[in-house]
């Protein structure tokens, strides 16, 4: 009698909440991973909690008390006997400190190394790492910004504009676009402040800024033996104050040479550094079919489904493996993008302003049918607490083609009701009615060139009225 397969990790701790949780939850349970759901006293009855196979209170609503307690979470893990902790995303997912209490506890750590987390978390010493592996760099500083005379007279050689950036930066926070060289010391006053109370650090850095880019992210995997390949990119440039609204793969502004190139870039980085697990380099490209290093992000990314969707690779598991000391299951010439993916994160905001949106759900019903996902933990009497992220679910379609994708897109939040809370689904209405993403030809201008011609529709319909009166 053949002996049953050893599992992978005894029990896996989940350090997150909400559909990510969830996510994690469902790939672990399908490779015969037990888990563990930590969650807050607000966190008590959440979905990710009941569907674990164990749960943990770790502290109060607040996240610093909570979500963000790494004392709290290693008592848990030590408490309940986990051998491997996943972060998700957000939260400690990119925290080297977390990820090296873990190491020190031979607890795996369920993505790169805390010396992977370290060097890449520093937007300047990412970028030096990028310089080195030869991958493409828009001008600027090589180091920190030391003081405003500095930044002056490189802002003289590079031209304007340019931008500021936080080297522990992320989210938009700490960063100033300088289209004036009067506002320059106003503004590095303050980034550097932003950034000091974000982060505990307020490290800027200057490069030149490229006023209308596609933002490309390219999804790398990597394992403990050396060999790491791409899956593809994921076109991000559907945003808000740097936060993404919708995100799309293969992205429409690629052909195969260019995503060749672009997937090349970014693995020969991750490889230079000696990366392992997951990781997603991030790029900007210009109207001229030129690309530039921006960040490299060491966890699984909210969109990551979009890229499971055309690869058909669980990446959450994927993460699992690695982890465990498994080599990659595939070579790079096994990769195949087949068909297209969109994916809409539904928030509780305001879908014209963006401005959160607190409240109880009062009825909830997800949208299905063929090609349709929804990652969520969401239900009805779900409270929408202001403590935590805004994000209520991840509607994902795949279609054949790019066209099929959106009407499917379409008819999916089309059958999406979420009542109690006001959403950005009539958001994601308009958008994917739009031309412009119907054309595919969009950048990160999108949400204020869409906001523009709706607002010169309404005048339009509000003379016409007038002049019918």
């Amino acid at each position: 009698m053949a002996r049953p397969k050893p599992r992978l990790f005894e029990k896996l701790l989940i350090a997150n909440r909400g559909e990510i949780a969830l996510r994690v939850i469902r790939a672990a349970r399908e490779l015969g991973i037990p888990t563990v759901a930590i969650h807050s006293t607000a966190d008590a009855d959440s979905l990710h909690v009941r569907l674990a196979d164990e749960s943990i209170c770790v502290g109060p609503a607040s996240v610093q008390q909570s979500y963000l307690n790494v004392p709290s979470i290693m008592s848990a893990a030590e408490v309940i006997g986990a051998d491997a902790i996943h972060p998700g995303y957000g939260f400690l997912s990119e925290n080297a400190s977390f990820a090296g209490v873990c190491e020190t506890c031979g607890i795996a750590f369920i993505g790169p190394t805390a010396a992977n987390i370290r060097l890449l978390g520093n937007k300047i010493e990412a970028r030096a790492a990028a310089r080195r592996a030869g991958m493409p760099l828009l001008p600027g500083s090589d180091g920190a910004l030391e003081n405003p005379r500095q930044a002056a007279k490189l802002v003289q050689e590079i031209g304007l504009p340019v931008i500021l950036k936080a080297a522990a930066g992320g989210g938009g926070r700490g960063m100033k676009i300088i289209r004036d060289t009067q506002n320059l010391e106003r503004a590095l006053e303050a980034a550097a402040s932003e950034a000091a109370a974000s982060f505990g650090d307020g490290s800027l850095f200057l490069e030149r800024y490229i006023d209308e880019p596609h933002h490309i992210e390219i999804q790398v995997v990597a394992d403990q033996h050396g060999n790491a390949v791409h899956l593809g990119e994921r076109e991000c440039s559907v945003q808000r104050r740097h936060q993404k609204l919708i995100e799309e793969s293969p992205s429409p502004a690629l052909d195969d040479g260019l995503r060749q190139r672009m997937g090349q870039a970014a693995v020969r980085l991750l490889e230079s550094v000696g990366y392992r697990s997951l990781g997603t380099v991030e790029m900007l490209l210009d109207d001229q079919g030129c690309f530039y290093f921006m960040e490299v992000n060491t966890r699984i990314q909210v969109e990551h489904p979009v890229t499971e969707a055309v690869t058909g690779i669980d990446l959450v598991q994927l993460q699992l493996r690695l982890a465990a000391g498994e080599k990659l299951p595939f070579a790079q010439d096994a990769v195949r993008l087949r068909g297209h993916a969109i994916e809409c994160r539904v928030m509780a905001e305001d879908p014209n302003n963006f401005a959160p949106s607190p409240g109880t759900i009062t009825a909830y019903h997800e949208p299905g049918g063929f090609g349709v996902r929804v990652d969520s933990a969401v239900c009805e009497h779900f409270k929408v607490l202001p403590a935590y992220d805004s994000l209520l679910a991840k509607l994902i379609a795949r279609g054949e083609t790019r066209p099929q994708a959106i009407a499917r897109m379409q008819r999916a939040l089309h059958e999406y009701i979420i009542e109690g809370v006001r959403t950005t689904i009539p958001f994601h209405q308009r958008a994917l009615d739009s031309k412009l993403f119907a054309s595919g030809d969009y950048n990160t201008t999108f949400v204020q060139k869409l906001r523009e011609s709706e607002a010169k529709a309404n005048g339009k319909k509000q003379a016409s009225a007038a002049d019918a009166q």
